[in-house]
């Protein structure tokens, strides 16, 4: 076991990291930054810039090729593999093939994550059915993700993601299928789970959403992290 880390402690810090696919050159190179208990970030760049594949490396589904990554002040690469999985709970993620479950409904897709949890039907029943209604899927809650459009999807993942309201929420272009009214009202269902205390990082190519947040913002270039600045607003 780790020893707990300060409350101010960065609860994502990479330091030198760089990852390649194979033989292949590298695709991110020499990353140096920190993230900020409760910090709140947009992730930019051309489509192939690594922004997909940094957020993997911050949920463990990719190892780096060089360089240290530390979550909530813990070595990655010293874990145990028995302590991933725990690990991984404490983060949301928001895919881009969304990766539902097809065998069960809109609800007991976004329960998965409380049930797996050990909590209680009746505890958690109230809590899904309103996240489900500000996704705007409150008169869908029984139906199956194949008899859902693409936004009603991926309002699912979102839901789904943000249910158990975890430490981080890492999302990849979250608001790709929907339109741009849904993709301000998920904004700010995001940035109430940051005010309760949720660390945030967005991957997107929106470029009106992400100026007009007033967001700090890491940019990809190249495989290389080129800025981090604050987003100005409309």
């Amino acid at each position: 076991m780790t020893d707990a880390a300060p409350d101010d402690a960065p609860v994502v810090r990479f330091d030198g990291v760089g990852l390649r696919y194979g033989r292949s050159p590298e695709v991110l190179r020499d990353l140096t930054f920190e993230l900020a208990p409760g910090s709140f970030h947009f992730l930019t760049g051309a489509s192939g810039a690594g922004k997909t594949s940094l957020l993997r490396l911050i949920h463990l589904a990719l190892k780096p090729s060089r360089g240290l990554i530390s979550l909530f002040g813990a070595d990655v690469a010293s874990l145990k593999r028995r302590q991933l999985p725990m690990m991984r709970r404490r983060i949301g993620v928001v895919l881009q093939d969304k990766r539902l479950l097809e065998h069960l409904n809109a609800f007991d897709n976004v329960a998965l994550p409380l049930r797996l949890a050990g909590r209680k039907p009746a505890d958690y029943a109230g809590d899904v059915a309103e996240l489900l209604t500000w996704v705007g899927l409150g008169e869908r809650m029984d139906a199956y993700p194949q008899a859902l459009s693409g936004g009603e999807q991926q309002r699912l993942a979102i839901a789904r993601a943000v249910v158990n309201r975890p430490e981080i929420l890492l999302a990849d272009e979250p608001t790709g299928d929907v339109d741009h009214e849904m993709a301000l009202r998920i904004l700010r269902l995001f940035v109430e789970l940051n005010r309760l205390g949720t660390t945030v990082l967005i991957a997107s190519h929106d470029e009106a959403l992400v100026a007009g947040s007033g967001r700090a913002i890491l940019h990809l270039e190249g495989g290389r992290l080129e800025r981090i600045a604050p987003a100005r607003p409309l």
